[in-house]
């Protein structure tokens, strides 16, 4: 869809619903089941993309920022909670859920369209003790193993960016610890916002300075839904606005991270 077109179709949604609530196109393009569908990925601790889960309740920015947008619409919140984000990427594109929040990198725009970012993710390795890794030129060298969650942005960029070093997939950050844990991998690649919590498990690890992949956090729809990639536009724009997003991240602990402007 050509800039200008989605411009006039979000001026077109705030301008004649100032309340932002739901006209006919946009809730058969974005909740075509009565219930607002919302893919939410799960870690031990809730991030600006992924929520913690007990039982089954879950919490998190995700969490609150999707029932926000269900608000919005005056529909009700039906969750779709998985592992990895690769499962919210495979589960929007078949329509089996009717938004995701993930990483929007340029393999996932092939298959979704994506609302403007609401966080800024920066990419980097928590590395054992034992490997003697202290920084980003210790890691890409032969004999080292580094873990990634199968399917994510994280991963697809240590694949590209390590030319020595070997990457392997872990179907969850529980997993991929337990491989760290282990001793069986030195490196596990994951975002910054992430891994204090985790580093926590690891004793005398150590959390890479810099960052080797940069990308916004986003809701993700099927494609081909412009009135609900409007909707959702401008309801992330509002929401980075109003102090949602950022009452979001201070109400999961996370208050030193910022919103995406």
């Amino acid at each position: 869809m050509k800039a200008n077109v989605l411009l006039g179709l979000i001026a077109a949604i705030c301008i004649s619903t100032p309340t932002m609530a739901a006209e006919d196109q946009v809730l058969k393009e974005l909740v075509p089941t009565g219930k607002l569908r919302v893919g939410l990925a799960y870690a031990p601790a809730p991030t600006p993309i992924f929520v913690a889960r007990q039982g089954g309740d879950v919490s998190g920015p995700a969490f609150d920022i999707g029932n926000a947008l269900a608000k919005k619409l005056g529909v009700p919140v039906e969750l779709f909670v998985a592992a990895t984000t690769n499962e919210l990427t495979e589960a929007g594109a078949s329509g089996k859920i009717d938004i995701g929040f993930m990483p929007a990198d340029d393999a996932r725009k092939q298959l979704l369209d994506f609302s403007p970012p609401y966080f800024v993710i920066e990419s980097t390795y928590l590395a054992t003790a034992a490997s003697g890794i202290k920084s980003m030129n210790d890691i890409d060298h032969m004999g080292i193993k580094v873990v990634g969650i199968e399917g994510s942005t994280t991963m697809r960029a240590a694949t590209r960016t390590l030319k020595q070093a070997t990457v392997t997939s872990a179907k969850s950050v529980d997993e991929a610890m337990a491989m760290m844990q282990a001793g069986t991998v030195q490196g596990f690649a994951l975002t910054h916002d992430a891994l204090p919590k985790l580093q926590k498990q690891l004793t005398d690890s150590v959390i890479l300075d810099g960052a080797f992949q940069k990308v916004g956090v986003a809701i993700g729809i099927q494609k081909n839904r412009p009135a609900a990639l409007a909707y959702v536009t401008a309801f992330i724009e509002d929401a980075k606005k109003d102090g949602t997003i950022r009452k979001a991240f201070d109400g999961a602990g996370l208050t030193s991270l910022s919103v995406a402007p």
